[in-house]
């Protein structure tokens, strides 16, 4: 048997629309060595889900695909669709970035994981049940005999992405192809996803192709990488050569794009602009028929911390730990319980009416900047919304405003008639912060502002960020799980778990001494230290 599992030799792909021809892929070549791991790493639309779905045919009737893709000494180029489902789910399987949509909300997890044991090993009856549940203990499901008749909705992001796991590993595949396995999941979850595919590839002697933009994985995992642009492999080599020694200036920017460092402290910052004492959301649990009260989620409890000017606070935390909520109250967008004071006022008493003049000193960036956007307005709209109900001024005036704050976010006068769907996600992020900055604020939120954004992107918005801040004086509180960023990035970090904070402190301090195994496993996880 060959060392080599796949060979892709000089393949290009063209999608034909009318009478126009795209190419979106051209000439690459690449080899995965049996029991190894090949990472595919680039920008979103440099090429790398394409060349993925490629090597089973799944790619749309328009596409047009020349070339080799050799796996285990058979060409797949030309085979029939019965030949290409005996591969699929069989000997190539797929793990996709969102397991919730990967996932049938219909169908409880035995049937999921049995389709493929039905389909390709002819399993029935008890004997498929055993199966499923071998291959749920096998991705380390806790007590995975109760979990048959569970539902998606009732599995954490990592169980759901750990069922994902298992259907791919049904059927005892050569390749492993994972497009993305672990973006959407908090850092000590990725760590455990990642932990268990290096160890299944261990035990079951598969080889994976691993399609991400996070630099930091694939330096931890991977045997060999290819970094893709524009639809082009433009470097490969061992994964020691790449970051080591790469020879393209676009590796050498993907390489430096990663947050390094410790963010320079100010001491001199004296001036508190905000105060946050004994903060409490709880959510009531409602049961029964007359919807009684009969406990409570505790989103938030007891959280006091100050903000000074000028000042970047860090929470950091795992999905459900409590930092939205938290961003929520101090923005009076939910109710809470507590001492919220914002430049010297008590926000809780103020009335609705009186709120106006805090929100537009107080603006947030959320997550997902296309969400975040109307896509009926142009951007002149979007830009200019927050001006039509904070200031009255001319239309002239309101315009020269516009692009005066697009022009600092790097946007240029042309794109205000445009609409959301036109610009890249970066883009996109950018007339988001342009939104808030228009009407000149003190303190800004950013929930998560750059974990949708490839690793170059992201830099270059922290780095707009960072700019604005100081030249502004703004205030910050980033929300965030990338530990990384959050030390290149903050002044003090606050770790919430389970709505309380379980540790704080100024940021290297807090990284050089943690005191708490949570703040320890947090730091560790994300390669740190």
């Amino acid at each position: 048997m060959s060392d080599t599992v796949l060979s892709v030799s000089n393949l290009s792909i063209s999608f034909k629309n009318n009478s126009d021809s795209k190419t979106v892929l051209i000439n690459s070549n690449f080899k995965i060595k049996r029991g190894t791991t090949l990472s595919l790493v680039g920008e979103s639309g440099s090429g790398k889900s394409i060349t993925s779905l490629a090597l089973v045919s799944l790619l749309p009737l328009n596409a047009s695909i020349v070339g080799s893709i050799n796996f285990n000494g058979e060409e797949l180029i030309g085979l029939s669709e019965i030949e290409l489902q005996k591969i699929r789910g069989n000997k190539i399987s797929f793990i996709f970035q969102e397991p919730m949509t990967s996932l049938n909300p219909l169908h409880t997890i035995e049937k999921q994981i049995g389709e493929s044991l039905s389909f390709h090993q002819n399993l029935s009856g008890i004997e498929k049940t055993q199966k499923v549940i071998e291959l749920l203990e096998k991705v380390k499901i806790p007590n995975a005999h109760t979990r048959l008749k569970d539902y998606p909705h009732q599995l954490s992001g990592g169980q759901k992405q750990r069922v994902m796991i298992a259907i791919a590993l049904a059927n005892k595949p050569d390749l492993l192809i994972a497009d993305e396995p672990t973006t959407s999941l908090d850092v000590t979850i990725e760590k455990e996803i990642i932990d268990l595919l290096m160890e299944i590839k261990s035990t079951e002697k598969m080889s994976i192709l691993f399609i991400t933009h996070n630099l930091r994985i694939v330096k931890q995992i991977s045997d060999y990488v290819c970094v893709m642009q524009n639809g082009k492999i433009i470097e490969q080599g061992s994964t020691q050569e790449i970051f080591e020694s790469p020879k393209s200036n676009y590796t050498k920017k993907l390489l430096n794009s990663s947050p390094k460092g410790f963010r320079k402290n100010n001491s001199e910052r004296i001036s508190r602009i905000l105060n946050v004492e004994n903060l409490k959301v709880w959510f009531p649990i409602k049961r029964g028929f007359l919807r009684r009260t009969k406990g409570f989620i505790k989103a938030v409890d007891q959280i006091s911390f100050d903000l000074m000017e000028e000042e970047t606070l860090g929470i950091v935390g795992e999905s459900g730990s409590g930092k939205t909520s938290l961003a929520l109250a101090i923005l009076k967008l939910i109710n809470s319980e507590g001492s919220i004071t914002f430049q010297n006022q008590n926000l809780q008493n103020l009335k609705s009416r009186n709120l106006l003049t805090f929100r537009k000193n107080a603006q947030i960036i959320f997550q997902d900047p296309y969400g975040s956007l109307s896509p009926k307005m142009n951007i002149e709209a979007i830009v200019g919304e927050g001006l039509d109900v904070h200031e009255k001024i001319s239309k002239s005036k309101r315009k020269e405003m516009i692009l005066q704050i697009l022009n600092e976010v790097g946007l240029v006068e042309d794109m205000i008639t445009r609409y959301p769907h036109e610009f890249s996600g970066g883009q996109r992020q950018r007339i988001a912060i342009a939104r808030a900055l228009i009407l000149k604020p003190k303190l800004l939120i950013l929930d998560e502002p750059t974990s949708a954004l490839d690793v170059s992107v992201q830099s270059q918005v922290i780095n707009l960020l960072k700019i604005i801040q100081n030249k502004y004086s703004l205030s910050y509180i980033f929300i965030s799980h990338d530990i990384a960023l959050i030390k290149s990035m903050c002044d003090k970090i606050i770790i919430m778990k389970d709505g309380i904070i379980v540790e704080s402190g100024e940021t290297k301090n807090l990284f050089s001494k943690p005191k708490k195994n949570y703040t320890k496993e947090l730091i560790v996880s994300s390669n740190l230290k």
